[in-house]
């Protein structure tokens, strides 16, 4: 089944579940140990993803973990309407990290985001491993690209 513009539209992430919620909330969790089962938890939220989208020109190259995304614009607003899954659940859990800073944005509104001062901030870059953090810039590079791609 391929995504509904509906499954694109529902998805909470980046607008019912926002990036101050998040933040807020790992500024709450006192240790790593908290912190990777809210990043979990939050990969708990993405919506499913359509099996017959997962080939070859949606798979995100450069993550240790199989790694799908699609997009839809929606016509009427501009806005870039994101799907991303994983195999691995942590690498959910970074996809939703990165769906609540960039989902739901116009294309030029997600590429002013500065989302490497939001890595610093959460100091994920510290509590993951390198190839985990190669896959997590995989992940925004594709976005990046979809977002430019769509404001030409």
């Amino acid at each position: 089944m391929t995504a509904s513009k509906e499954q694109f539209l529902n998805n909470p992430l980046g607008q019912k579940t926002t990036l101050e919620d998040v933040l807020d909330d790992f500024d709450f969790l006192d240790d790593w140990e908290e912190r990777y089962a809210y990043i979990i938890d939050l990969g708990k939220q993405l919506p499913e993803f359509p099996e017959d989208e997962r080939v070859e020109k949606n798979y995100v190259h450069g993550c240790q973990s199989q790694v799908w995304l699609i997009h839809h614009q929606d016509p009427e607003t501009g806005r870039l309407y994101l799907l991303i899954d994983s195999d691995a659940m942590i690498v959910r859990g970074l996809a939703a990290i990165i769906l609540v800073a960039l989902n739901a944005k116009t294309p030029r509104d997600l590429l002013a985001t500065d989302i490497d001062e939001l890595f610093e901030r959460l100091d994920l870059f510290r509590h993951i491993s390198p190839t985990r953090g190669n896959g997590l810039r995989a992940m925004v590079g594709k976005i990046r690209d979809i977002a430019a791609a769509e404001a030409a």
